[in-house]
């Protein structure tokens, strides 16, 4: 949906290339939105901006039918430039929604189960660009907390394939901190391991595709 100055992302593609990390309501969850609901979108301003290109925002629905939905802006946008504001009058699709506050949630159909990946792993960053597969894991006792971390450590660290590199080269690569579910939607090979204990090691053959376990 386009307006002057700003438009709505089709949040669809990046559900389906970050499935691990980005998600959506079910398709049932989104059809069955009423009036009363509260609906996040994503808005993208087309216009030059201060500090945030996008914002994800709520909208009050007023207004639900089989060729759309409209409802008005619940949120003060916090781009000083926006050019849109609370109370405003906003139009979209079902697809664009990406969260949903059902006004009576005892009505609503039930939420579709979901296991998320937030927990914290060190990967090394050929790994999460995509530019080498997984090929070593192990998992070692986790990082202590820090007092305002929102996801604590989960243990695992993650080499991509050797390949050709020199042991000089292999030994400077660079590891990143990061969620779970980063890695595994560059590679989620190695899911059905993701609960193993500490102090487990695993490597990957990549003729038969199993992960080889070594401690």
């Amino acid at each position: 949906m386009t307006e002057p100055g700003w438009h709505l992302e089709d949040p669809r593609p990046n559900a389906e290339s970050a499935p691990y990390s980005f998600f959506r309501p079910s398709e049932t969850e989104c059809l069955a939105v009423r009036a009363g609901d509260l609906i996040k979108l994503i808005f993208i301003y087309d216009v030059p901006t201060e500090e945030w290109t996008a914002e994800r925002m709520w909208v009050h629905v007023t207004e639900a039918g089989k060729e759309g939905l409209a409802g008005t802006l619940d949120n003060d946008p916090f781009e000083p430039k926006a050019p849109l504001k609370h109370g405003d009058l906003v139009r979209c699709q079902h697809h664009h929604i990406i969260d949903i506050e059902f006004d009576k949630p005892d009505l609503a159909p039930p939420r579709v189960p979901r296991r998320e990946f937030w927990e914290r792993c060190f990967v090394e960053e050929c790994v999460l660009d995509g530019k080498e597969p997984v090929e070593f894991l192990y998992r070692e006792t986790p990082l202590a907390p820090e007092e305002d971390d929102a996801y604590h450590d989960s243990g695992w660290r993650i080499r991509g394939r050797r390949g050709t590199a020199t042991a000089e080269d292999y030994d400077a690569r660079e590891f990143v901190y990061i969620a779970l579910g980063k890695v595994l939607n560059e590679d989620d090979s190695w899911l059905h391991l993701i609960d193993m204990p500490v102090g487990c090691q695993f490597e990957r053959d990549f003729v038969s595709g199993e992960y080889l376990r070594r401690a």
